[in-house]
């Protein structure tokens, strides 16, 4: 790439559609001072923002006021940085006429706000300003139920991308891969992975990869009902997931990542050595979920989890059983609390019969025959007698 010319409104290609927005929709100025930054951008790093690109910097970081107040400037380029935060302070067509070849990002930005239903045409736009503006028209077909359709149009939009920027392409074909996924899950794996590969290397986008690595986690994880083997390609992606963001980054996949994986070792067969150890990383990743799922803010992924945590104890070799076992009386206690027998009887039931077999183990036999009768009148009101003999199987939640 050349030095940029200072006639130029911007140097193609752009950093669009893989940061979040909505950076991911802000465009870079032609100047010596900002071609670092581009390029840092479009490799999927995030740079030493220059002062030439403070909104950028603010815009990302959330402060929405702080980076309006920075473009204060006429020229088009700012204009249309400043109609992506505040679409209200631009003439739209207007500012495409003064956009030139850029102008099609005005609908793009239109439709993304919900100011607009119809997805822009690609016109004579290449590299990434036809992927984004594709990216719309995928949405848009999905949103009428072409779900075919939708893949086949991200595809395309991965096949412009890949001209300019790998992280824009795999950002498109991770969203392919979400969409096939719903009619083809091994097809969502493969598509996943492709993605993960793209992305490799683009430090700054270590939530998107993140996503991708649960993403494949989760289709493999619900596959494993079929095919246990498949877990043992699952729990890797969780742990890959967790090596890349940190709780305060990403709270919700932070938290869905040790649940899930908890539950995938929690499932796995007790056949080697190594599976006590399993059990105690099950245990601590389920502690961790649990400072994110409180019950006053996700209730069901709370109970689940807590569930899975008591369950989790109960069967955990260790020299402190009788402790573990007090701790899972306690926890299942706390999800009744929450089951009420009118809205959730079978659950209730379920964590009654647990709780019930725990109190029996440590000798406290009064409380346990009470906790095991409400659970076969329950089971037996609702004509489930099958499940009167099971203990509840581990939950996975999926909530980020």
């Amino acid at each position: 790439m050349t030095n940029p010319d200072p006639a130029v409104l911007a140097v193609r290609p752009q950093p669009l559609g893989a940061f979040p927005l909505p950076l991911g929709y802000m465009l870079i100025p032609a100047s010596s001072d900002t071609e670092e930054a581009r390029m840092a951008l479009l490799a999927g790093r995030l740079p030493q923002w220059p002062a030439a690109l403070r909104a950028h910097e603010l815009a990302l970081a959330g402060d929405r006021d702080d980076a309006l107040a920075q473009l204060s400037g006429t020229d088009p380029i700012t204009r249309y940085n400043r109609f992506v935060m505040d679409p209200d302070a631009e003439d739209p067509a207007e500012l495409r006429s003064a956009l030139g070849e850029f102008g099609v990002l005005v609908d793009v930005v239109l439709f993304a706000l919900g100011r607009s239903d119809t997805p822009p045409d690609v016109g004579a736009a290449t590299g990434e300003l036809a992927a984004v503006a594709l990216s719309t028209q995928a949405s848009k077909a999905l949103d009428d139920g072409d779900v075919a359709g939708a893949v086949a149009i991200l595809d395309r939009a991965a096949d412009y991308a890949g001209e300019s920027s790998a992280p824009l392409r795999g950002v498109l074909l991770g969203a392919g891969g979400s969409v096939a996924a719903h009619a083809d899950p091994g097809e969502g794996v493969a598509r996943f992975e492709q993605a993960l590969r793209t992305l490799e290397g683009a430090e700054d986008l270590r939530v998107a990869r993140a996503e991708l690595h649960l993403n494949v986690a989760g289709l493999l994880h619900e596959q494993a009902v079929e095919n246990p083997g498949l877990l043992n390609r699952a729990v890797p992606h969780y742990h890959s997931a967790l090596q890349l963001v940190l709780r305060e980054e990403a709270p919700l996949l932070w938290a869905a990542a040790h649940a899930d994986l908890a539950t995938a070792y929690l499932t796995m067969p007790m056949t080697e050595a190594s599976s006590q150890l399993r059990l105690g990383v099950a245990a601590q990743s389920l502690r961790s979920a649990l400072k994110v799922y409180t019950r006053e803010d996700y209730p069901e992924q709370w109970a689940s989890v807590q569930l899975n945590l008591a369950n989790s104890l109960v069967y955990t070799p260790s020299s402190h059983q009788a402790d573990n076992l007090v701790e899972a009386v306690e926890l299942y206690e706390a999800v009744l609390q929450a089951r009420d027998r009118d809205t959730d009887p079978l659950g209730r039931a379920r964590v009654l019969a647990n709780q019930g077999n725990v109190l029996a183990h440590i000798g406290d036999f009064d409380q346990a025959k009470a906790k095991l009768y409400e659970a076969r009148y329950l089971f037996e009101e609702l004509d489930d007698h099958v499940s009167s003999r099971c203990p509840a199987a581990p939950h996975r939640r999926r909530a980020y």
